[in-house]
Order: C-alpha cells, then sequence, then structure tokens
C-alpha cells in the first residue's frame, strides 16, 4: 500500500522522502524517467552498452547530490537529471579525440602509417592553444547557444536530434547555433585572437 501512495506522489515529496532515508522514493524516481533520460543519452552516444555506463553515473551523481542536499531545484528534478546526463555525455565527446581512421586489412590506421597525423611540436602546441582560447570562449556563451553548438560539434547530433532533445522547434536550434557562432565570431574579433 506504502509504494502505491509513493508512486502519486510528485518528484519533489518523492526527493524529500529519499532525503528522510525512504529508499523506495528514488526507485520510483529512477523508474518513473528512466525511459526518457536513457533515451536522450543513446540518441546522443549512438551505443547502448556506452549509454547504460552513462545513465549510471547519472545517477550515481544524482544520489550523491541528493545525500549531499545539494539539489536545491524544488519542482524541476528531470530537467536537472537530464541536465546532468547531457553533461556526462558531452565530457565523453571531450575525452574522445575523433580523427579520421582508415584501416587496412590488419587493422592498422592507414594513414598513421603513412604520416598525415604526424605534426611537429609547434603545430601541436599552436592547435592546443586554439582548442583552449575556444573552450574558454564557449563556455561564455548563452546557455541555450552553448548547448547546440556543442551537441553539434562534440556529439555531432543533427539540428533535428538537437531539436528533439532539447525540447524546441528545428528553427530554434538552428537559431541558437547562428547565435552561437555571430557570439564566438564577435569575441575573437574583440579580443583580436588569431585561430589558425
Amino acid at each position: 500500500m506504502k509504494r502505491t501512495y509513493c508512486v502519486e506522489k510528485t518528484d519533489l515529496e518523492l526527493v524529500k522522502d529519499y532525503q528522510k532515508g525512504e529508499i523506495e522514493a528514488l526507485n520510483i524516481l529512477i523508474q518513473r524517467h528512466k525511459k526518457r533520460v536513457f533515451t536522450s543519452i543513446v540518441i546522443l552516444v549512438k551505443d547502448k552498452y556506452l549509454a547504460e555506463d552513462i545513465f549510471q553515473e547519472t545517477f550515481v551523481k544524482v544520489i550523491d547530490s541528493l545525500k549531499s542536499r545539494a539539489y536545491k531545484e524544488e519542482g524541476k528534478f528531470l530537467p536537472w537529471v537530464m541536465r546532468i546526463s547531457h553533461n556526462l555525455c558531452i565530457d565523453y565527446f571531450r575525452k574522445v579525440k575523433r580523427k579520421p581512421i582508415i584501416v587496412d586489412s590488419e587493422g592498422n590506421d592507414i594513414l598513421e602509417g603513412i604520416g598525415f597525423l604526424d605534426n611537429n611540436v609547434e603545430d601541436v602546441w599552436i592547435k592546443e592553444q586554439n582548442a583552449m582560447t575556444l573552450k574558454q570562449l564557449i563556455k561564455i556563451l548563452p546557455d541555450e547557444q552553448r548547448e547546440v553548438l556543442v551537441l553539434r560539434l562534440y556529439a555531432e547530433l543533427s539540428f533535428k536530434e538537437i531539436a528533439d532533445m532539447t525540447d524546441v522547434s528545428i528553427n530554434t536550434a538552428l537559431g541558437r547555433m547562428r547565435y552561437a557562432l555571430i557570439n564566438l565570431r564577435k569575441m575573437i574579433e574583440e579580443q583580436k585572437l588569431q585561430l589558425y
């Protein structure tokens, strides 16, 4: 009977119950939002097994935040969890350096073998500096613009996928990307940066 009562509670009530020690409240929250959170992760990473890992990591962070009482967004539990999962996906794409790979019959990277991917120290340093500068500029962008830009560049999502994930129209997603690029150009010009 208690379980049925909990199921009818709002997310906020379940969060408070969990913080008081009712473990079942957390189970209900996870079951309530599992499909939507997991689906959004799968859409981003396009790998079911990786999505399962990120889903688990998401709820580990959720549990840690709830236990430490760091959760303050009353009434916005699902968007908060979705933001955590999106950030973990973005972190994953930042860690994975994407480069073109063309393998031969033995599984060796052909481009690496013939030296196309070799860079001298100066080129590597310039690329790293440019990447760090660009990352700092992206952090300054408004949240909506930064989210679309990162999902497009790091996660390589289509604008339709971005629109679905962020609950906006495709035109809104395109507009946010456009403004993000305009703002980046403006910051680069204002700071007289030379990106090579």
